[in-house]
């Protein structure tokens, strides 16, 4: 008997993660719902660890090119700018990234407790303000909010006080509600005009949506070119 023809099966991937990709930008706006900032806080790490590499690299150079018993060789290597780069070459940068801006968005307050430590970490160590981090509590009512007054004016002294937030435990002061994208696309693209905004989010598709609108209209109208990247959890 003849056999009844299958249908024809075709498999494209695997794919791997959308966040790989963020070496290659200039700047970076990472956003995070909930358990959606897992993805990112490698890339906090990562962005971190090349700072303290720099920060120690730019010490013992410092150190070096001070010492007047170095060889003459290791003298042209650190005076020599006759293209500006006082960096030997295996000492150079290897992230193309200049800035970070990390949003994590949460309803639960206890949420704040998985990378408290890396954002306490982070907050030691960026002396020269690379990553800037924003939480977001959205539990609370927003602030300018009335019923939420009290609970501002207690962090806000708490804060002042003891450098810590009541909210997450960490350095990094927590914010109320949610944040208003729009506006925060529109500071970062009026900071980085003509430059390459890599926008990588992890969450519900609903945000995701409204962020890869943004991106397109301000694409649109801006002198900055934001690509936007996605992967729900």
């Amino acid at each position: 008997p003849n056999r009844t023809s299958l249908p024809e099966l075709l498999i494209d991937g695997p794919y791997g993660s959308p966040a790989e990709d963020h070496r290659k930008y200039d700047v970076l706006l990472l956003v995070g719902l909930g358990i959606g900032a897992t993805p990112f806080i490698s890339i906090l790490r990562d962005l971190l660890n090349n700072i303290i590499k720099q920060h120690e690299q730019a010490e013992g150079l410092s150190g070096s090119c001070s010492n007047s018993n170095v060889s003459s060789d290791h003298s042209f290597t650190c005076l020599n700018s006759e293209h500006g780069n006082r960096t030997p070459k295996n000492q150079r940068r290897t992230l193309n990234t200049k800035n970070a801006y990390f949003y994590w968005v949460t309803r639960e307050q206890g949420s704040f407790d998985w990378f408290r430590e890396i954002m306490n970490e982070i907050a030691d160590s960026d002396i020269k303000g690379v990553i800037e981090m924003h939480n977001y509590l959205t539990s609370v009512y927003d602030e300018g909010d009335a019923r939420s007054t009290l609970l501002t004016m207690i962090q806000t002294l708490n804060h002042a006080k003891n450098g810590v937030d009541i909210f997450s435990g960490t350095k990094l002061r927590t914010h109320f509600g949610r944040p208003k994208w729009k506006k925060v696309l529109s500071k970062i693209g009026t900071k980085h005009k003509s430059e390459r905004i890599g926008v990588f989010y992890c969450g519900g598709p609903s945000l995701g949506k409204e962020l890869s609108t943004l991106c397109h209209e301000f694409n649109q109208t801006g002198c900055s070119r934001f690509e936007f990247h996605k992967e729900h959890f």
